[in-house]
């Protein structure tokens, strides 16, 4: 079976991702995964900061900020599933070559439409994603569509064992209803 078409990268796009500084990120992130899912375990859906061609893990940098996306795509169901059981993990991550895009302006630079940034519309930010992977960062940070913090999308075949761990071996089983009607801060 023959690979799936790829279009060419945009070399401008390149070229600015080659002038980005890659930071190290030392410290703490949170992740959502339905209950009896291994947390340290990626995926390449199609997504905001994947084209489905690589695996990327999703934290956010706030607790509240990991489970606002998966709240927020919960609520994409006709109905909201009650059944789901979904745990909050904590997590501890090292990285050393991640590209910073934590800001709107950053992203703007970048092509990104930051006025539809909340929007469905992943073309551009998994296009950047993409190829920040194919040059080498080990992952991102940007801003989250759903909370005012940031996220934290590990490019995991960029690390290895030990790089990213639970922080505690309890999660925390969320309860979605007290979650919506607690006021937030972020």
């Amino acid at each position: 079976m023959a690979p799936p078409f790829r279009k060419a990268r945009d070399v401008a796009l390149m070229d600015r991702l080659y002038a980005c500084a890659r930071e190290r990120f030392i410290g703490e992130a949170w992740r959502v995964v339905r209950q009896g899912r291994d947390p340290l375990i990626a995926s390449a859906s199609q997504s905001r900061w994947c084209d489905g061609t690589f695996d990327v893990l999703y934290t956010s940098l706030h607790r509240d900020g990991a489970i606002a996306e998966i709240d927020a795509l919960l609520r994409l169901q006709p109905v909201f599933p009650s059944k789901i059981m979904s745990q909050l993990f904590h997590l501890e991550i090292h990285t050393s070559q991640t590209l910073r895009l934590a800001d709107m302006d950053r992203l703007a630079s970048l092509g990104v439409d930051t006025a539809r940034y909340r929007e469905r519309d992943y073309t551009k930010t998994a296009e950047i994603a993409e190829t920040a992977f194919f040059i080498g960062f080990d992952g991102l940070i940007a801003p989250s569509a759903r909370f005012e913090c940031n996220n934290l999308v590990l490019f995991t075949d960029r690390f290895a064992p030990g790089d990213f761990q639970l922080k505690t071996p309890d999660a925390e089983v969320i309860d979605w209803a007290a979650w919506r009607k607690k006021p937030r801060q972020a």
